[in-house]
C-alpha cells in the first residue's frame, strides 16, 4: 500500500483529538521465548496501520496543538555489528517513504524528546492505543508507558485511541479490499493444493505441508493466522494446531487457513473428503451448510444489524438440520452450531473493528457456517469471505472450490 494511506489513517484519527495532546504509538518488543531466543516479532497492527512499519521498537509521536499537528518517529538507528547478525534495519530514508513522516529520530532519543514536550506546559493529555483481549494479558508498552505517567506526570489526562481506530478499520479502503483480493488468490491456491494432493493415509502435518508450499510459491512465507487443519475426530476441536493424525478413508478434512497479502488477510474455511468423494451423510450436513452461506449472501447489504448475521445464519442453518431430521426445535441447534458465523477480517484475522456498528459498505467480514455432528462422526465448517457493496455483498472467495461438485472434480485431478 501507498504511504498515503498510512498518512491519511494519521490524519483521521488526529481529526478526532483535541488541541494539546500528545499521541504515542509503539510497534512493540520482541517476547523471549526460552534461553536468548526470542519470539518471531508481530508488531502492533495499530502501529503497522498507521506507519505502514512492521519493525520492533519503533515509536510515532505526534503533538497537536492549535489544530496544527506535528509529526515524528523514532527508529532503531543503523548498526553494522548487529545488523550483521540479524539483519539489515530501515534506513531514516526507507521509513519516511513507507510512512510519508518526514522527522525521524533515533530510539534513544524518545524519552527525552518526549519529557521536553510535556515541560513546554502546551500539552495536558496524552492519547494512547490500550488494547488488551483479557485483563490478564501481559501489559504491553503503552500500559507501562501508562503507568509511568501516571507516576511522573499525574497532572496529564490518558485518554484511549483505540475506540477511534476500531472506527476507522471497521470500513476498508479501496488499497484494503484490493490486497484482500490478492491474499484470496494465494489462499485458493493453497487450499486446492491440499485438494490435489488429498488421499487415504496421508497426516495432517503433509497437507500443511502442500498449504506452505503452495502459499511460499506466491511469496508468502507466513500464513495470516496460525492454520488449522484436522481430520477425523479432530475436527470437533474448533481451534487444532496438533497436526499429527493420519486421514482415515472417509475422513473429512478440515481447513481453517488464510493468506495475507501487504497486511491484509483472508479467513477461509473449505472441507472435503480425503478420499475424493462424498459420503451420503457428508452430502447432507455439507448441503445444509453451503445453503445457509449462499442465503447469507444473498440478503447482507447494508443497514442490517452486524449481530442479525450470526442470528439470521444460525436460524436458517436449523431449518435445515431439521429438514434431514437431525434437530426437531430450535434449541437443538447449539448441539451442531458450536461458534458464530461471523467475524471482521483485515490487520488482524478477527479484526478490531467496531462491532456497533450496522452493516455498512466497505465492510470484509467472515460469513462462517459450521456444522459438528458427533453422532455421526462429521465436523466442518464452510467459511467465506464477504465484502458489503452499496447494494449488498460479494463473496471475495466464491473461487475457491466450495461446491459438493466443485471440490470433487478438482480432487480426481
Amino acid at each position: 500500500m501507498e504511504s498515503s494511506f498510512y498518512k491519511q489513517n494519521r490524519e483521521k484519527l488526529y481529526a478526532t483529538l483535541e488541541n494539546k495532546t500528545v499521541v504515542v504509538v509503539f510497534s512493540g518488543k520482541e517476547i523471549i521465548k526460552t534461553a536468548d531466543e526470542n519470539m518471531p516479532f508481530f508488531a502492533s497492527r495499530n502501529f503497522v496501520y498507521l506507519t505502514g512499519i512492521d519493525r520492533k521498537e519503533f515509536v510515532l509521536v505526534a503533538q497537536k496543538a492549535y489544530d496544527r499537528v506535528q509529526e515524528s518517529i523514532f527508529i532503531l538507528p543503523k548498526d553494522a555489528h548487529l545488523e550483521r547478525w540479524t539483519g539489515t534495519r530501515l534506513s531514516a530514508q526507507e521509513v519516511r517513504e513507507l510512512s510519508g513522516i518526514e522527522d525521524v529520530h533515533s530510539a534513544e532519543e524518545f524519552e527525552k524528546y518526549f519529557e521536553n514536550i510535556i515541560k513546554s506546559g502546551g500539552f495536558e493529555r496524552v492519547a494512547l492505543d490500550l488494547y488488551k483481549n483479557n485483563s490478564a494479558d501481559r501489559d504491553s508498552e503503552e500500559f507501562t508507558f501508562c503507568k509511568k505517567l501516571r507516576k511522573q506526570y499525574p497532572y496529564l489526562r490518558v485518554e484511549n485511541i483505540l475506540p477511534q481506530l476500531r472506527k476507522q478499520r471497521t470500513i476498508k479502503q479501496p488499497c484494503e479490499i484490493d490486497a484482500t483480493r490478492k491474499a484470496a488468490v494465494v489462499t485458493k491456491a493453497g487450499i486446492e493444493a491440499m485438494m490435489k494432493a488429498s488421499k487415504p493415509g496421508m497426516y495432517e502435518y503433509q497437507y500443511r505441508a502442500q498449504y506452505d508450499y503452495a502459499l511460499a510459491q506466491h511469496g508468502v512465507m507466513v500464513p495470516a493466522f496460525p492454520s488449522i487443519i484436522s481430520c477425523g475426530d479432530n475436527n470437533f476441536c474448533i481451534h487444532y494446531y496438533d497436526y499429527r493424525t493420519m486421514a482415515k478413508d472417509g475422513d473429512m478434512i478440515l481447513n481453517d487457513v488464510g493468506a495475507r497479502y501487504d497486511y491484509m488477510g483472508n479467513d477461509v474455511s473449505r472441507a472435503f473428503p480425503c478420499n475424493g468423494k462424498f459420503s451420503d451423510r457428508q452430502k447432507l450436513l455439507y448441503t445444509c451448510a453451503y445453503n445457509t452461506s449462499e442465503y447469507m449472501f444473498s440478503i447482507i447489504k447494508p443497514g442490517m444489524a452486524m449481530a442479525s448475521v450470526d442470528q439470521t445464519a444460525r436460524k436458517y442453518c436449523y431449518e435445515q438440520l431439521k429438514a434431514i431430521g437431525l434437530c426437531s426445535s430450535y434449541e437443538d441447534i447449539g448441539k451442531y452450531m458450536w461458534h458464530g458465523g461471523a467475524h471482521h477480517i483485515g490487520f488482524d484475522t478477527h479484526d478490531i473493528v467496531d462491532m456497533t456498528m450496522p452493516v455498512s459498505a466497505g465492510m470484509i467480514f467472515c460469513v462462517d457456517i459450521g456444522i459438528y455432528c458427533e453422532e455421526w462422526g462429521i465436523g466442518f465448517r464452510l467459511e467465506d469471505n464477504c465484502l458489503v457493496t452499496e447494494t449488498g455483498c460479494e463473496n471475495l472467495t466464491a473461487a475457491i472450490p466450495r461446491t459438493i461438485e466443485e471440490i470433487e472434480n478438482i480432487m480426481k485431478k
